[in-house]
């Protein structure tokens, strides 16, 4: 009998779950398995019945569509879930309970842990995109203290996005006033710490191209893009060109997957490898 936990969504094929979690089962020789599951939104119900019943089975990951349509089909929800309104980790309580988690915010904070463990006079986000990442990147940020201005096609989903998740005084704008030169002069940015975040899937394989003008940028901002394939994004390309720092979607997706590791086999993963996990998953 086996250990096994899984990444389920619609579609599944291009997941990189697989790879990470057997990357770490490997490193820490662990009698364990993880795999991806191919679940249509009909069949969700019937999958977590199932999984419910099998006692080797110790959660999965979720993925689109269904990180809103699984909630009402488990026992409950933790609290950053719950504030997100949206779930990307299943896993078994000890009291049998189908706990539902959101560790897709820990995974978008902790390549900024360094940053945000310093004192800054004032904390910014332009966020682009408004879709299921821009929830939990959007709660993440103003739990950080920072102020979001959040950009998308519609400028009304993104108010209401921002009603629904955040009580702080933040702000919104058309992604496409971020296509355009500006002339804006910043003010000194001198302990501030400065964010642009691509939360869309823009720039990725087979997508439209992100524009985006790193005028609208103060001096010092940080380019983070949550895309993964590609990992070098021409985003990322063009923010280090321009001489800003950069951090890729890899970053996210392994911290992400580092936290409901614990949750599914009861060990911390080996993130000394970290490197080397790199490495493979973009061979």
């Amino acid at each position: 009998m086996t250990d096994y936990a899984e990444v389920i969504g619609d579609p599944i094929s291009q997941s990189k779950s697989p790879a990470i979690h057997g990357f770490w089962i490997e490193k820490l020789g662990l009698d364990a398995k993880y795999r991806a599951h191919h679940v249509t939104a009909e069949g969700l119900a019937d999958y977590l019945a199932a999984r419910r019943e099998d006692p080797d089975w110790c959660g999965c990951n979720v993925t689109m569509p269904h990180k809103q349509k699984v909630i009402p089909l488990i026992n409950r929800l933790d609290n950053v879930a719950e504030r997100v309104g949206a779930v990307n980790t299943v896993h078994r309580a000890k009291d049998g309970a189908l706990v539902g988690r959101n560790t897709d915010v820990a995974g978008f904070l902790e390549p900024l842990r360094d940053h945000l463990a310093r004192q800054h006079y004032f904390r910014m986000a332009r966020v682009l995109g408004t879709g299921g990442a821009a929830r939990a990147i959007v709660a993440g940020l103003d739990e950080a203290g920072f102020t979001i201005v959040l950009t998308g096609r519609d400028p009304e989903k993104a108010q209401a996005l921002l009603n629904e998740l955040s009580g702080g005084e933040h702000h919104v704008a058309p992604l496409s006033h971020f296509a355009e030169p500006t002339d804006f002069a910043f003010d000194d940015r001198e302990g501030c710490c400065d964010l642009v975040i691509n939360a869309s899937p823009l720039g990725m394989r087979g997508q439209p191209p992100l524009a985006f003008d790193w005028s609208h940028a103060p001096p010092g901002s940080i380019a983070y893009d949550i895309v993964t394939d590609p990992v070098e994004t021409d985003f990322l390309k063009s923010a280090r060109e321009t001489g800003f720092g950069t951090i890729d979607g890899l970053s996210m997706l392994i911290g992400q997957a580092a936290a409901a590791f614990v949750h599914f086999f009861g060990v911390e993963p080996p993130r000394e490898f970290d490197t080397e996990l790199r490495e493979r998953l973009v061979a």
